[in-house]
């Protein structure tokens, strides 16, 4: 049976199932959906290490590349909220680029072919994505009806959301996140940013003209359970403040929160020397996103500027 609504028209005491549940974001989510009473099923590659970290979550193993979820994983399940993917702060090479492409599309290809095979499925499929389906696109406003990059990243973004679109095909309600640079100091780029602003040697990023779009980590969530909730989330989502700005002012805005100068140009190759193809890529490449569906259809955010957002993330 499928969970009842509150008085507000919420579906109430929902149970979740919940890919990518220990990752930075999605450990955030599994918390606040729990904690707001929901139900979270987690499916992991080591559901034992998994169950230490989160132990409030129902586990099951899952090897997403190469096979399909468990079935028990789906008893009751209300809904999916697809976050699992290799992350792409690394060092790139031929090994790690296949397994970016591989941990998003292969794997979000097998849980969708479960649930097609499902004698009872689940209404919504939430799926993760990024603002690197865009590709560079300078100082173009990018709404979510604009066509894709053609570069190694969005090309991957374009196969993993239409193997998470085909579960329409299968009577799910799909959205799919495209989340920007989350801002979080615990990881991401912010966390890499954050030691060389602290020792004043901070500064734009190859020039720093290319825009950032931006997202706090509490909205982040609050678009995922948005998403969740409502029946106008459908399609692609912007997941993005609503005011992205240039790498240089992005730096200036953090130099000044931190109390560190913020005027120290650094090429972009450097990044790339010392991070890595991932965290140079993430930094050069500029994307100017606006959330266009999210904020027609009633989202709120609760850090809509940067600054507002980094004094909350740093004080």
């Amino acid at each position: 049976m499928r969970a009842m609504t509150d008085p507000n028209g919420r579906p109430e005491g929902q149970r979740i199932l919940v890919t990518g549940g220990t990752g930075l974001i999605g450990s955030t989510l599994c918390n606040t959906l729990i904690d707001r009473g929901d139900t979270v099923v987690g499916l992991s590659r080591d559901p034992e290490r998994a169950a230490r970290t989160l132990p409030r979550v129902e586990w099951h193993g899952w090897e997403g590349e190469r096979e399909r979820p468990p079935r028990e994983a789906f008893d009751g399940v209300d809904a999916v909220i697809n976050l699992a993917g290799e992350p792409i702060n690394q060092r790139w090479n031929d090994e790690v680029r296949d397994h970016i492409a591989r941990s998003r599309i292969k794997a979000t290809k097998n849980l969708v072919a479960k649930i097609a095979a499902l004698d009872e499925r689940p209404k919504t499929l939430i799926s993760g994505s990024a603002i690197g389906y865009y590709g560079d696109r300078g100082d173009e406003l990018l709404y979510e009806d604009a066509e894709p990059g053609d570069d190694f990243l969005a090309g991957i973004v374009v196969r993993w959301e239409e193997a998470a679109m085909s579960a329409e095909e299968h009577g799910l309600r799909v959205a799919t996140i495209r989340s920007g640079h989350v801002l979080d100091p615990r990881g991401g780029l912010l966390k890499e940013l954050l030691l060389p602003f602290k020792m004043g040697v901070g500064g734009p990023i190859a020039g720093g003209k290319q825009y950032m779009s931006w997202i706090h980590r509490h909205d982040e969530v609050g678009i995922l359970l948005w998403a969740l909730e409502n029946d106008a989330a459908s399609g692609p989502v912007n997941a993005t403040a609503p005011n992205p700005v240039t790498n240089k002012e992005f730096s200036k805005t953090l130099g000044k929160e931190l109390g560190r100068p913020s005027i120290l140009p650094l090429p972009g190759f450097a990044i790339d020397i010392v991070k890595g193809g991932g965290v140079g890529h993430a930094a050069r490449e500029g994307q100017r996103v606006f959330p266009r569906k999210a904020t027609r259809n009633g989202y709120e955010f609760k850090q809509p500027e940067l600054a507002g957002a980094l004094a909350n993330l740093l004080s």
